[in-house]
């Protein structure tokens, strides 16, 4: 990869102010000498072997071919073709000095049909085997994510999935305790759910994400999500309790959920409504499923009063559930990508709103951006947000913090120039690890470590192949990787920090 570093390495005398925001200044400040960092991805995005050996059918194997299509014309029967690439792959992390890789593990193909009582597929046990060993071969530590957003077809087919939150909460219980028999002597970090909100408001409110469950006859937008949310919150705390009582003092390892969130700043900062709305619409996002799972709690004040009759009720056995399992929660893991203004509306909301009629915007009442733009226009460089909600979740849970995704596409990027030498996205990452520095020396928050998202650009679920967030490179005809110049800059800038403090 000479070649590849020389590129970089001329990059990087280049200046940032060819920019958009060229006001931003990365000031590579240090970071502890044991913080981790490392990449991360998803089966569905990044593996294809879409029906190989064995693997069965999960709602995005049939959402991105429905007809007309909802993912841009495309879907990820092959993407990267991870599944076939495993060795070339972690070489490639190995090369690029990463400390830990997290990705998920498809359920269907471990379980094609999902069920409790539904047979075990061999051979993707097999595939996760191979890729657990392969990078504890190369020295990189595997965390993995039991479910990314792909819940076996079948158990949709049977009870709709999280809907049926005691179907569902039986069979994921037998999935997780598969894995932790079959792979938890090597995995020390597990995450039971990525990002429940998106899956409950994305894939069952406005249907832009699989299974688009409203769009479907019957359905109802006003409470079903805020059941499909219950139902997670109570599998997670199911599956952390078996994990500790049956495999934690055995394996070593630690468990835990993945919450995303958007920092939010008032539209108007004279304005105590949108002061206001800026915390309501946190605790709607974040707390909705952080004060039960972290707290061992009942859901935010704010959302009972808002939400009513709407939002489930924990049985008293729940929140035992939930008191009994919260402290064993071994660290926050936090997706943040952007900040957003929000303000309060005053027109009426309507019936299925899920945001308190909180609007959210890019731009203040002064008409001030929050930041310059990515190629996704909600996802702007806001290092100053990070920071500030890596603060709002440490004194609301004071919990250690993993940040399991962050990154953005680059404006530009379907040019091959632009797409490796992406010094938009060396100008992201670099403020956003600032805004980490300072939290940690300044603020006093803990964080633990950083996973760029992406390792490879993939089939980005909705926008199929348009915006790519990897840090390699991949060219999806002929499948090469090749890295971007942020993924050296990531390499050497934390040789760099840590140096700094060795």
């Amino acid at each position: 990869m000479s070649e590849e570093r020389n590129m970089w390495a001329q990059a990087k005398q280049a200046t940032f102010a060819q920019l958009t925001g060229s006001g931003f200044a990365v000031k590579n400040l240090k970071l502890p000498p044991d913080f981790v960092w490392g990449a991360a991805t998803a089966a569905y995005q990044i593996e294809g072997g879409a029906s190989q050996d064995g693997k069965g059918k999960s709602i995005w194997d049939i959402y991105s071919h429905l007809e007309p299509s909802r993912t841009n014309g495309e879907n990820a029967d092959i993407t990267c073709d991870h599944y076939n690439r495993i060795d070339e792959d972690v070489k490639l992390m190995k090369s690029l000095g990463m400390d830990t890789y997290r990705f998920s593990m498809a359920w269907s193909r471990i379980i094609p049909q999902g069920g409790r009582h539904d047979p075990v597929n061999e051979a993707g046990i097999s595939f996760y085997n191979r890729l657990i060993d392969a990078l504890l071969a190369h020295d990189i530590t595997p965390s993995v994510t039991l479910y990314h957003w792909d819940v076996p077809q079948a158990l949709y087919d049977r009870y709709k999935a999280f809907l049926n939150t005691t179907e569902f909460r039986a069979d994921y219980e037998r999935y997780a305790r598969l894995c932790f028999t079959r792979f938890g002597d090597r995995v020390k970090s597990w995450v039971t759910f990525n990002e429940p909100y998106i899956i409950s408001i994305f894939g069952h409110l406005n249907g832009s994400l699989a299974p688009g469950h409203c769009l479907e006859a019957s359905t109802d937008t006003k409470t079903e999500p805020w059941r499909v949310g219950h139902t997670i919150i109570l599998s997670h705390a199911s599956v952390v309790q078996i994990y500790a009582n049956e495999f934690q003092l055995s394996q070593n390892g630690k468990i835990s959920i993945v919450l995303n969130g958007h920092f939010y700043e008032p539209h108007d900062a004279t304005k105590k409504a949108d002061i206001d709305a800026a915390q309501l619409r946190l605790e709607f996002y974040i707390g909705w499923f952080g004060d039960p799972i972290f707290l061992g709690k009942d859901y935010p004040a704010s959302m009972k009063e808002y939400l009513g009759a709407r939002l489930p009720s924990f049985t008293p056995e729940d929140l035992k559930l939930l008191k009994d399992t919260y402290s064993i929660n071994g660290f926050y893991g936090m997706n943040h990508y952007s900040t957003k203004f929000v303000r309060q509306l005053t027109t009426p909301a309507e019936e299925d709103d899920w945001t308190r009629n909180i609007e959210e915007s890019s731009v203040n009442n002064k008409g001030e951006e929050i930041g310059p733009a990515s190629s996704m226009p909600w996802l702007r460089i806001a290092p100053g947000g990070f920071r500030k909600m890596l603060n709002w979740v440490w004194d609301r849970y004071r919990l250690p913090i993993l940040v399991t995704e962050n990154g953005c596409p680059c404006p530009g990027e379907a040019d091959l120039r632009v797409a490796i030498d992406d010094q938009f996205r060396q100008r992201y990452i670099g403020l956003y690890l600032d805004s980490i520095s300072q939290a940690i020396y300044e603020d006093g928050v803990k964080v633990e470590g950083y996973y760029v998202w992406s390792l490879m650009d993939n089939f980005e679920w909705s926008s199929g192949y348009g915006p790519r967030y990897g840090i390699v490179h991949v060219d999806f005809d002929t499948l090469k990787r090749t890295p971007k110049n942020s993924a050296y800059y990531l390499q050497t800038t934390f040789q760099e920090r840590r140096k700094d403090v060795a």
